[in-house]
């Protein structure tokens, strides 16, 4: 990888990873973080760094090609490999047409429990929002159980109406009638600029969530025990405000995106 990190904080600094140099052709090491899981005896066992030019068609597939979403058309086009160790997914507008994107690893890679974590610079501009997030495609295929049928685990969400906050979210028991939330919206300096980790350690019985190296909300809600796949995604859902106010396009970048499980 490409990025060099000079100094591993566990809590908030003006030195957190959003403002450190990104150097091209330099790896980086596991976050601070994924660090105290691997000497708990986790091991990495899966991870894409976006690295090269082209998008790795082994791990990921475009999800929902062609679908209109809300406000936006889901195109291929709007997700590359900016050549630099970033994955870029845009929000465009080609004509009348709002274009957004969305990565999943539904076809490639499933599992249960472990410590997640990417690594991603936020979007500039208000209209889209973004986040990186776990879904099953049982979902509420039986209404009040979770356990069995999975939960939506939204790592981080994060949209330009609210330019210092990030949502942590879980849904579950389908989307219909009995749709059931649970989540919490945590305040982070500086989130706006820079990349920023984030982290969501899953076991049976609890979730995690993390920004930066640090506990951000813990809960024993709907812990789903079934296996899940991974997901990227630029939605355009009117949450994150009106698009027409936006300079177009707009983009957020990942730079990595990794897997740990225990031994």
């Amino acid at each position: 990888m490409k990025k060099i990190i000079l100094f591993a904080f566990l809590g908030w600094s003006c030195a957190n990873p959003g403002t450190r140099p990104l150097v091209s052709g330099t790896a980086i090491e596991d976050s601070p973080l994924a660090k105290t899981f691997l000497n708990d005896g986790y091991q990495a066992v899966w991870r894409d760094e976006f690295d090269g030019t082209s998008l790795d068609l082994t791990k990921w597939e475009y999800r929902q090609l062609g679908v209109v979403r809300n406000l936006g058309r889901v195109a291929k086009e709007t997700v590359r490999l900016d050549g630099k160790g970033n994955l870029l997914i845009e929000l465009q507008k080609v004509g009348n047409e709002y274009r957004i994107g969305q990565l999943g690893t539904e076809k490639f890679y499933k599992t249960k429990y472990g410590y997640f974590e990417c690594r991603a610079r936020m979007n500039h501009e208000p209209g889209p929002h973004v986040a990186f997030w776990l879904q099953t495609p049982t979902m509420g295929k039986v209404i009040g159980d979770p356990v069995n049928s999975g939960v939506e685990i939204d790592i981080f969400e994060y949209h330009r109406k609210e330019p210092a906050t990030i949502h942590h979210n879980l849904h579950w028991d389908g989307y219909g009638s009995d749709h059931k939330t649970a989540g919490k919206k945590i305040t982070v300096p500086a989130i706006e600029t820079g990349f920023h980790t984030f982290g969501l350690l899953w076991t049976e019985k609890e979730y995690v969530f993390y920004v930066d190296n640090r506990e951000t909300w813990r809960t024993a809600t709907a812990v789903s025990q079934t296996d899940e796949y991974l997901l990227l995604s630029l939605e355009l859902t009117g949450w994150g405000g009106d698009p027409a106010l936006a300079t177009l396009p707009d983009d957020v970048a990942y730079d990595y995106v990794r897997v740990y499980q225990k031994k």
